[in-house]
């Protein structure tokens, strides 16, 4: 009997919808081809259903989430509702509920894809992200005091935990060993300054990696990292980091591999249910228009077949990508790539 994987779908706000859709059509064209299910759910997590009814993210929705084997998710952000809410709501929410420690940030430059990095290509941009991505100063730790007046105080607190460093470069150092590419996981922090976060960051790495003698290790300061992400990317494998500097360095990333239409990732429950969804934002302006690039939620839907354990439709899905940007699209952006949302989602389907 066909083995059946239960999504739960996001469709979101703005375009979310629409390219969420075109990720659903790529996705159910590789579970017909490699013979397993997917059963899918809707929910109308977003802004017209805070508008509507003042629910951003119902206990008994996450409770739900967690009987899921992933989350597809299209894009959070209303231009009627007030920056932060949302976001803060349903997408940080679901992180800390659900306990998705990972960010995982695949950042791979395609044939046909441009880059603004002068003489790099392909074979230079190909490394991935391990961002830490249930503590530091996300947990929102902090406070005001006498806020509004001329003595207001405002006191932002990064927390860190030796487990929740510890598993997560564990992590990193198993996809270094998976990839089996240099076989190179890099901590990036800031040792020199957050002498206390980081002290703890860089001592726990070290203690991990006499586990994995077969991962070469080193260390860049989060402003080497920015510098060499642009001027010597092929010098990167895996990267492993903090909440808030992976937050940084994966825009970066993202620009360097050809911007938001590519960049896709996965907020990652190793033992529970993961989220998976692109980088770019609602772009609500370009809301039924046909036109915006769903690359980047397909992207997302190959990398949560590759995690649900369908590595076979995974790699379908990658090579078909990869078929149409390079042979297909005549840009990443929207409007401009010679085909509409829909229409790129038909290609990705064919060619798997």
């Amino acid at each position: 009997m066909a083995k059946t994987y239960k999504i739960a779908l996001v469709p979101g706000d703005g375009t979310g919808p629409e390219v969420l859709a075109e990720g659903v059509k790529v996705v159910k064209a590789a579970a017909d081809k490699f013979g397993f299910k997917l059963a899918m759910t809707n929910y109308d997590l977003g802004g017209e259903r805070y508008k509507r009814t003042g629910e951003i993210l119902p206990d008994s929705v996450l409770e739900e989430f967690r009987t899921y084997d992933a989350i597809y998710l299209g894009a959070i952000g209303h231009p009627d509702v007030k920056p932060g809410i949302l976001e803060k709501g349903i997408l940080l929410n679901m992180r800390f509920a659900l306990d998705q420690y990972i960010n995982l940030r695949p950042v791979k430059l395609y044939p046909g894809v441009e880059t603004p990095l002068k003489d790099k290509g392909p074979e230079d941009i190909d490394f991935v992200v391990v961002r830490e991505n249930s503590e530091g100063l996300y947990t929102g730790a902090g406070g005001f005091l006498k806020k509004g007046t001329p003595d207001e105080v405002a006191i932002q607190e990064s927390i860190n935990t030796r487990k929740g460093a510890e598993r997560c470069i564990r992590y990193a150092f198993n996809v270094c060993r998976k990839r089996n590419k240099d076989n190179k996981l890099t901590l990036c922090g800031k040792t020199n300054v957050l002498t206390y976060a980081f002290d703890m960051w860089e001592r726990t790495f070290y203690e991990v990696a006499k586990e994995y003698p077969d991962i070469k290790t080193d260390y860049a300061h989060v402003d080497a990292t920015c510098m060499w992400m642009v001027k010597n990317p092929e010098w990167f494998d895996v990267i492993v980091t903090d909440n808030m500097f992976g937050d940084i360095i994966t825009d970066l990333a993202a620009i360097i591999q050809g911007g938001m239409g590519i960049a896709a990732g996965g907020n990652l429950n190793p033992e529970g249910v993961s989220m998976f969804e692109p980088m770019g934002g609602s772009a609500p302006k370009y809301t039924g228009q046909n036109v915006i690039n769903p690359m980047a939620t397909i992207m997302a839907g190959q990398m949560m077949l590759d995690v649900i354990g369908e590595e076979k439709a995974a790699q379908a899905v990658e090579k078909a990508a990869i078929t149409v940007i390079s042979t297909k699209l005549k840009s990443m952006a929207a409007g401009h790539m010679g085909y509409s949302t829909s229409e790129v989602g038909d290609l990705v389907a064919k060619f798997i």
